[in-house]
């Protein structure tokens, strides 16, 4: 075999695409979202079907094997492979056409369904299959795993709507696929002559009900080969998961889309119900039924009708869901007709793969089990069983899934490390696998058998389909290069898992949360997502959150990036990371980079000396506090217009934002309220950036607060400090010096304290507890910080703010999104009539980030995607609002206008003089 080296030259020396065997591209490339890792030799990112011909035929050459990979979403370990990643993610992208008139469109393998469907909407047409992961998941992968998806039941599988293939077979041979056997591989068609009674009664197993949608497992498209079926030749590809080609463009059809759907959302009393409901309700031509149980749905549950368990079917009008609920026997139901009511539940069930992983307990839950399927009307029997196989192997997992096919989604809280709990697992597998079969069901209904299920087929096809299947697999791959280990000739189950390779401590614990479903590869924009800035900006793995847990994971693993915590492939993939914790709240699972990307600072760092950005905007609080001490922020901020400062990034002029002149706590009375006992006591927090950068937005908030009848108190700010920017830097030993000198001098916390900055309120509330998690002062100090509109909302009820009634743009700072939650603001502006809304995403400044040497592109492409256009679009007598510092910062510096924190404009509103107008430019 040639040696990896020899490959790289070759392949490089021929291909137009890039040729990547570093280590951060393996590494990259190890996992899907499976159970399972397989290191790859290196990743090749091929512009076109010439360049995935060579890529083939060089590794043929070589013998090295090949496994395609989209977005890599597969939750059977298919998308990852010991030879050469084919990533046809980068280049192979595209929208080939559109014909509306046939309603077909023409599609390349990496293009991602979201990205058709948008494409296709104004003609009122869209691809059927829509499995949850639609906003990354591309077409390649969908064909290669027959993706389904919550409308299957009325639209089919990826394999019902595909009518032509160009496959490129491992070797560099083209073979152009459809009906007929037209560019068949050599061999087939006397393969199907050949096998025609096996095809005809082996393909479907004992119990199966002839003609169920979801046979996925193996090569379950097979008997479309057989003459009565057309020959179809492409439909028999799909499903194969990369085992037989390469698929480097599709002819796929496309389907109305019903323009007023309505959703009808019907309550049982427990989950068998449920399931027992659902096959009855197939007759009324609904587009979904999906179910799903109390012990998934958890706290949305009361945006739910009443039950124990749920059936989301939608029907094409209002009609139809009408006379579905008059059929249908249920505890409670609702309609919903809006739009945006319809998309706020689907988002309860598209985020089912990333919320099904954790237990009620917080411990995590794994695939393995995803997408096993019976026939509709069995589903109840088997749920039941199911639930009682689960026990009886001491395991949990909360089903859900496209009931109306019978299919069923599952994660399960399976033990992968310990050599007692991968028994169980295995044992668990075979049992279940009985169970499936027993009921007439397919081991996969969705997302392929890969490494998961593909050693236990025997069970469903017995020995001699089985034996077809490597037939087939042989004819298109005679040298067994595409994708070896998946489908035929199986890797075990309980081999390559991922979790083996990590060691036994709690960050490895943390970094192996991230299950890969990769919504931080999402590109949309809108306020209900801000993860991940950065990749958004880049468009590379390594800066989505997925990318960096991966690096991260190979790091702790060692064996391909060997450097531990001094890793440049970490360093680098993190450098980028705006620590907005958008991924705290936006990834299913909960991933928190900046976290992380904190904890690999503070090791990488460690006994070294630091950039020098560390040490400025790292350190700031202290030397802010060390020019207030000198009374120098005149001075300061005079040299800082002619000199610029050292560790700042040049672009940014150099320099940091002008010092106040005066600090917030020397300009106020220690305590500045209506009186004792007008109200409750309010603890008003002098951050870093009220105190010394921006004192106009504490004035205002003791202004607004007082005149809301809360008597405030004001701690002196000199020595109090969220820890933030060290937290910020990895600099965590120095954070934990800072945060229990803190908490010696705010004393006992009595009421409420309020944090007008929301990355230091998001700072007090989690990073406090978790680095001092042994001090009960920090506990009872993270619950008692209130945001400036909290504080209003739960402490003076009845006050009325004054009415502004102006139009409000600006931006919803990122740690206020993902920690603090803005209902209360939006409440309050609403009540203030401020009406319109603010920019969701990332301001881009995030802090010390875009000040930071090399950031400053990344950090204006962050504002460009939706902050400044926002900007450009509002109306000029729009006032401008930005809670956070940073916020108010870039859009003074890249949008040219003002930005106030919604106590600046309140006060305003009560008649203070506070400066310039709102919005007035800058």
């Amino acid at each position: 075999m040639t040696s990896p080296g020899e490959l790289e030259r070759t392949l490089r020396e021929n291909l137009r695409g890039e040729v990547d065997f570093g280590a951060a591209a393996r590494a990259l490339t190890t996992m899907d979202a499976s159970n399972y890792r397989r290191v790859p030799v290196g990743v090749v990112a091929p512009r076109d079907a010439d360049d995935v011909a060579v890529a083939l035929a060089v590794c043929a050459g070589a013998g090295v094997p090949v496994v395609p990979r989209g977005g890599g979403t597969s939750i059977a370990g298919q998308a990852t492979g010991t030879g050469v990643v084919l990533d046809l993610t980068r280049h192979m992208n595209g929208l080939v056409s559109v014909d509306p008139a046939a309603r077909t469109a023409v599609v390349q393998p990496g293009l991602v369904l979201d990205r058709l469907r948008d494409a296709v909407r104004p003609y009122g047409l869209t691809f059927g299959p829509d499995p949850s992961t639609h906003s990354r998941c591309t077409l390649g992968g969908m064909i290669g795993n027959n993706a389904c998806g919550a409308h299957s039941v009325a639209r089919g599988t990826t394999a019902d709507n595909v009518t032509e293939l160009a496959v490129t077979a491992y070797g560099g041979t083209a073979h152009r696929i459809s009906t007929g056997w037209s560019g068949a591989p050599a061999g087939l068609r006397e393969l199907v002559t050949g096998h025609l009674g096996l095809l005809r009664t082996g393909m479907t197993p004992a119990g199966m009900p002839p003609g169920f949608s979801r046979r996925i497992s193996g090569y379950g498209g097979l008997d479309a080969l057989l003459p009565e079926h057309g020959v179809q030749l492409a439909r028999a590809f799909c499903g194969s998961e990369g085992t037989l080609g390469v698929v480097t463009e599709a002819v796929v059809r496309l389907v109305e889309e019903p323009p007023a759907p309505v959703l009808a959302v019907l309550g049982y009393a427990d989950e068998s119900a449920a399931a027992d409901a659902a096959a009855g309700l197939l007759p009324y031509g609904p587009l979904t039924v999906e179910g799903m149980a109390r012990d998934l749905v958890g706290g949305t549950a009361s945006a739910l009708p009443r039950g124990g368990a749920w059936l989301f079917v939608e029907m094409p009008d209002e009609d139809g869901a009408r006379a579905l609920l008059r059929g249908a026997d249920t505890v409670d139901a609702a309609l919903v007709t809006d739009p945006a009511g319809q998309r706020a539940l689907w988002r309860i069930r598209e985020d089912a793969a990333g919320t099904a992983t954790r237990m009620p307990d917080g411990s995590m839950a794994w695939p393995g089990w995803e997408d096993c399927a019976v026939p509709p009307a069995r589903l109840g029997a088997y749920l039941r069983e199911f639930r009682a196989l689960l026990a009886a192997h001491g395991l949990r997992g909360s089903p859900y899934g496209h009931f109306g096919e019978g299919c069923v989604h599952v994660r399960i809280d399976f033990d992968l490390v310990s050599a007692a709990g991968i028994a169980r697992f295995r044992d668990f597998s075979g049992e279940l696998a009985d169970l499936v079969v027993a009921h007439g069901g397919s081991l996969s209904g969705e997302h392929g058998d890969g490494q998961a299920r593909a050693e236990l087929l025997p069970k469903m096809y017995g020995a001699q389909v089985v034996r077809l299947f490597g037939a087939y697999k042989d004819v298109w791959d005679p040298a067994g290069g595409m994708n070896p280990g998946m489908l035929v000739r199986p890797a075990r189950l309980d081999e390559n898992l991922r979790f083996a390779v990590l060691p036994a401590t709690p960050f490895a614990g943390e970094v192996a949360r991230c299950v890969g479903v990769a919504k931080c590869r999402t590109t949309a924009t809108g306020g209900a997502s801000v993860m991940c800035p950065s990749y958004r900006a880049t468009g590379e793995e390594q800066h989505s959150t997925r990318g960096r847990a991966r690096l991260l994971h190979e790091m702790l693993a060692g064996e391909i990036v060997t450097d531990g915590w001094r890793s440049a492939e970490v360093a680098e993939a993190l450098d980028l990371c705006l620590g907005c914790k958008g991924c705290r709240s936006d990834c299913p699972v909960g991933v928190d980079m900046a976290a992380y990307k904190a904890e690999f600072l503070h090791h990488h760092w460690a006994g070294r000396i630091r950039p020098l950005s560390h040490y400025v905007l790292g350190g700031l609080p202290g030397w802010l506090r060390l020019i207030a001490g000198l009374r120098a922020a005149g001075a300061v901020n005079a040299l800082a217009r002619r000199v610029p400062v050292p560790g700042l990034d040049r672009e940014r002029g150099g320099r940091l934002p002008e010092l106040a002149k005066r600090p917030f706590t020397r300009s106020t009375d220690r305590r500045s309220g209506s009186g004792p006992g007008s109200g409750p006591t309010v603890t008003l927090w002098p951050d870093t950036f009220t105190e010394h950068l921006a004192p106009e937005t504490g004035h205002a908030a003791l202004r607004v607060l007082r005149a809301a009848g809360l008597d405030v108190c004001v701690p002196r700010g000199g020595r109090i400090c969220c820890g933030l920017t060290y937290v910020s830097t990895g600099r965590l030993d120095r954070a934990r010096t800072v945060l229990r000198r803190t908490l010696d001098t705010i004393g006992e916390v009595t009421g409420p304290v309020t944090v007008l900055e929301p990355s230091c309120a998001a700072a007090l509330r989690t990073d406090l507890p978790a680095l001092l998690p042994d001090d009960p002062r920090a506990a009872r100090l993270a619950a008692a910080v209130r945001t400036f509109a909290e504080t209003l909302e739960e402490h003076a009820p009845a006050w009325r703010p004054p009415r502004l009634d102006r139009e409000v743009v600006g931006q919803t700072h990122c740690h206020q999104h993902a920690v603090l939650g803005d209902g209360p603001d939006r409440r309050l502006r609403e009540r203030a009539g401020l009406t319109g809304g603010l920019s969701g995403g990332c301001c881009g400044l995030a802090g010390n980030f875009g000040f930071e040497p090399g950031h400053h592109e990344v950090s204006v492409a962050c504002a460009e995607e939706q902050l400044l256009p926002s900007l450009r679009a509002a109306p000029r007598d729009a006032v401008v609002q930005a809670d956070g510092f940073s916020c108010r910062t870039q859009i003074a510096q890249l949008g040219g206008v003002r930005a106030r924190h919604l106590a600046e404009l309140l006060a305003e509103g009560l008649g203070e003089e506070l400066g310039e107008g709102l919005g007035e430019e800058v």
